[in-house]
Order: C-alpha cells, then sequence, then structure tokens
C-alpha cells in the first residue's frame, strides 16, 4: 500500500488554488472548484478529491479540451427552468452556478430545475445537493460520463457511471445525502486503487466473453480504455442479482443529461475524436431543488426526516454489526476526523511537487519534503 502524508487544510487549499489559478482559472472559479475538489476529500471519498486535482482538471487544461475560463451560457430560461450550456468550462464552476440558480427559482417559485449541455466533469454530485439541503431545500442532480458500463446482458461500455444522488434536509448534525453511481464501481475508485496497487473488486467488470473480469485496477483501466472490459451496474451483470435496476437507473441519468438540453450522450462522450485524438467530453447534468417552505416548511420537513432516519436506525442489527447507517453519517464523521488535514498518497504527492515546480510556487513546502 502506498505511504500517505497528511496536509493541513489551508495549506492544500492555498494550494490548489494558486494552481487552478495559474493554469488560468479566475480566482473567484477557481475557489468554486477548489471547494468542490477538496469537499470530496473531506468526505472520505479520495476518488474524486486530490487524486484526480492533476490527471482530470490539470491536464484536461493543458490538453485543450477544457476551458479554464468558464463561459456559462444561460440558452433559455422560464421561471422554474433553465438550459445552460458550459462551453466546456470548469464543471464545478457550471455545476455550482446552475444548482445555486435551480435553488433561487425554488425559493421563489416552489421547485427549479437547471439542465445543462457541453460541460466538463463537475466532481462528487453530493456537494451539489448539500447546497440544495443547506438552503432548505430537496436536491438532485445527475451526470453522465464516459461510456464505461455495460448495460444488462451487454458487454460494452454503453454509458457512464452516472450517479443519481439525491439530499434532504433534516434536523441531524449532517443532512440526508445518497450519492452514488448506478456501476458498482466508478471509474475515480479503480484510479485510485491503481494508484495504492490495489486489484480490481470482484464483479466490478465484466469482459468481452461475459464474465467477471480478474486483475489489477491499473490493468483493468487499460482493459476498459481498449474496449475489453466494461464496469456493470448496480447489482452486477444479468438479472439474478437485479442489475437489470441499475442498469435503468443509469438510463434515467443518461435520458435526463441529455434529452432537455439537446446534449451529448453515449460513444459521444468518450472524449476521443476519429483519429483517436483528445476532445472536449460535452457533459451534460441536471439540478433540481424542491423547496420545503412551499409545503409543509423546513422546520416540519426537517424534523420529520430526522424522524424517519432515526426510527431506521433504531432497528435490529444483524449479528456483529454496531450501528446502522443513514446517507451522509460516515461522511459526516470522517470529516469530523479529518480536522487536522488530507491524507495525500505518494503517487498525488509526485503530481503536487512537479504542479508546484512548473509553476514556481515556491511558497509551499510538502510535509514529504521536509
Amino acid at each position: 500500500m502506498a505511504k500517505t502524508n497528511i496536509v493541513d487544510w489551508k495549506t492544500i487549499t492555498n494550494f490548489v488554488i494558486d494552481s487552478f489559478v495559474g493554469y488560468g482559472i479566475p480566482r473567484e472559479d477557481a475557489e468554486i472548484c477548489a471547494d468542490v475538489l477538496l469537499e470530496s476529500d473531506k468526505r472520505g471519498i479520495e476518488s474524486h478529491g486530490c487524486n484526480r486535482f492533476k490527471p482530470i482538471y490539470l491536464d484536461r487544461i493543458k490538453a485543450g479540451i477544457q476551458n479554464p475560463v468558464t463561459n456559462f451560457e444561460i440558452v433559455k430560461e422560464t421561471e422554474t427552468t433553465a438550459v445552460v450550456d458550459g462551453h466546456d468550462g470548469m464543471g464545478q464552476v457550471i455545476g455550482y452556478k446552475s444548482m445555486k440558480m435551480a435553488i433561487e427559482k425554488a425559493k421563489k417559485y416552489g421547485m427549479g430545475m437547471v439542465v445543462v449541455r457541453n460541460s466538463c466533469h463537475y466532481g462528487i454530485a453530493g456537494y451539489y445537493t448539500s447546497m440544495a439541503t443547506k438552503a432548505g431545500c430537496i436536491g438532485l442532480t445527475g451526470t453522465n460520463a464516459r461510456p464505461t458500463v455495460a448495460p444488462t446482458f451487454g458487454v460494452e461500455g454503453m454509458f457512464g457511471t452516472n450517479p443519481l444522488t439525491l439530499g434532504v434536509p433534516t434536523d441531524e448534525a449532517f443532512d440526508f445525502n445518497f450519492d452514488a453511481a448506478t456501476s458498482t464501481y466508478q471509474n475515480g475508485k479503480l484510479e485510485y486503487y491503481a494508484r495504492i496497487g490495489k486489484d480490481a473488486p470482484a464483479g466490478a467488470l465484466v469482459n468481452l466473453e461475459g464474465n467477471a473480469y480478474v486483475g489489477s485496477s491499473a490493468d483493468a483501466l487499460k482493459a476498459m480504455a481498449r474496449g475489453e472490459a466494461a464496469l456493470c451496474t448496480l447489482g452486477g451483470p444479468g438479472e439474478e442479482q437485479a442489475g437489470y435496476k441499475g442498469y435503468g437507473f443509469a438510463m434515467f441519468v443518461e435520458l435526463l443529461s441529455a434529452v432537455l438540453q439537446d446534449g451529448n450522450y453515449g460513444k459521444a462522450l468518450t472524449g476521443k475524436g476519429e483519429n483517436g485524438e483528445k476532445v472536449p467530453f460535452h457533459l451534460g447534468h441536471f439540478f433540481i431543488a424542491i423547496d420545503t417552505d412551499h409545503f409543509m416548511g423546513e422546520a416540519v420537513c426537517r424534523k420529520k426526516a430526522g424522524d424517519i432516519i432515526r426510527e431506521v436506525r433504531a432497528a435490529k442489527k444483524a449479528p456483529g454489526a454496531e450501528r446502522i447507517y443513514s446517507a451522509g453519517e460516515k461522511e459526516y464523521e470522517i470529516r469530523l476526523a479529518r480536522e487536522s488535514g488530507v491524507p495525500i498518497n505518494e503517487s498525488v504527492q509526485a503530481e503536487m511537487t512537479a504542479v508546484r515546480d512548473e509553476l514556481g510556487l515556491t511558497q509551499y513546502v510538502f510535509p514529504w519534503e521536509k
């Protein structure tokens, strides 16, 4: 397993912001991007935090397939809806502004929905549902992605890991926030496992013969890139473990990420041109906010939601199980446990050092250098 070092939150936040600015992102936007990125690490979701800082964002800007300056164009708008073209800008900025717009519409009219086309990877989907719950709204969001997941009875990647993310305000210390891919595993998790030398989990992928893929995570990623393996939907391949349910949820996200905004989908999201050259991904997202004050009120919603999840957590536990969790609880506890900073593995350490040196950010001296 790779060694890690802890970098305090102030240092890592300032470094990420300064690095984004160094790559041409306006400071205000860079602060949004850093907040979304590091919120993932604060919640213990390493697959979408610092591990993706350079390869998913900085490298794509350098390759010219993602624009550091975001042109957030409102193509069409009504009192409760909007269609946005992100022009391949920073997905986090597009996501933040879109959910903010959805919340503002919900506060005024009860519900708001914003759909996006031509965007880029927007980080953890749960960031945007947390925006909604903090504002007293129920929040939903989803995004399509690179086609790496096979449909039920298929072996070819036809759609992305397509998270379907839901948030509900509660009276607990944390809100209900369910943030999960509609595949058994996601690309980012395999990327993280590859960094720390862990094999691909059993049942995560299927090969062209329809059998479970067995091997290292690094090899699994290469096999997916060659079209020789694909991720499975929730429930796994076939119908025995109800993989068709994950398939249905994934398709719902794919549809809402494309049909309302006339956006790209499926094989058009590979990030590769006709000759194998890198091209923008042109992703689609959707954001929905429902204002609880337009129903029985935020206080009623929070208490009732809290009562429901507390009753479920108090259910009889399986032998050997210490507790039952609700969505958002483990992430809340990890946040408390990571008060001192973010753990950075050796692979990411090398990337951060290289970015620091490239941009001449000599004010940063990292723990692994002391």
